[in-house]
């Protein structure tokens, strides 16, 4: 069975973008950026809410040529290597609002449902990530969906910030997998579902 993995940057208060969606207050950690490269080949299917896939269709596509400035200021092999893989990825999307989607290995799957889900997470393939994307992380802790948490804690408090999961009907308790602290203050927390 295939995992969906969650993999956010949050401020120290657990809010993920500011007000307006920019994610410019994120701190670097170039090793924490070395991990995710490392990481990659683990998956091969990322899961968008709208929003993000429009922010990451405005970058990643052209990550390669230069022709837009990097997410979080970044322009490393990391970044290289990370344009890469989201590119040839399968990019499934949930949007009610988007009637196509052109980027390259996209899918568009209108009004989220926890059941097509869970058979997505029955099929065969590799791990299926998901970056940013709130509303449906939100929705996928709140069906039990998400295998695996890691949180990337940079050392400040957003204000006004979007909080990153919200509406859960109950308590969900975590389990500790890892935690690592990096000299940028940032802090890394991987966490799988349950006490």
């Amino acid at each position: 069975m295939r995992r969906i993995m969650m993999f956010n940057h949050v401020a120290a208060d657990g809010s993920f973008t500011t007000p307006d969606g920019r994610l410019d207050w994120v701190v670097q950690e170039p090793a924490i950026d070395r991990s995710a490269v490392e990481g990659m080949p683990g998956g091969d299917t990322i899961l968008f809410g709208r929003r993000t896939y429009d922010m990451f269709e405005s970058y990643w596509p052209h990550a390669l040529d230069n022709s837009t400035p990097a997410p979080h200021g970044r322009g490393s092999p990391e970044n290289r290597a990370m344009a890469i893989w989201i590119n040839d990825a399968a990019k499934l999307v949930f949007s009610r609002t988007r009637k196509t989607v052109t980027w390259a290995h996209s899918r568009l799957l209108g009004e989220f449902d926890p059941a097509e889900v869970a058979g997505l997470k029955r099929q065969k393939g590799k791990d299926i990530l998901i970056f940013g994307s709130g509303t449906i992380v939100s929705l996928l802790a709140q069906h039990g969906l998400i295998d695996e948490y890691h949180f990337v804690v940079s050392p400040l408090f957003l204000a006004g910030g979007r909080p990153l999961i919200g509406d859960l009907p109950q308590n969900v308790p975590l389990r500790l997998l890892e935690a690592k602290a990096y000299p940028s203050g940032n802090v890394s927390l991987r966490y799988a579902p349950g006490s």
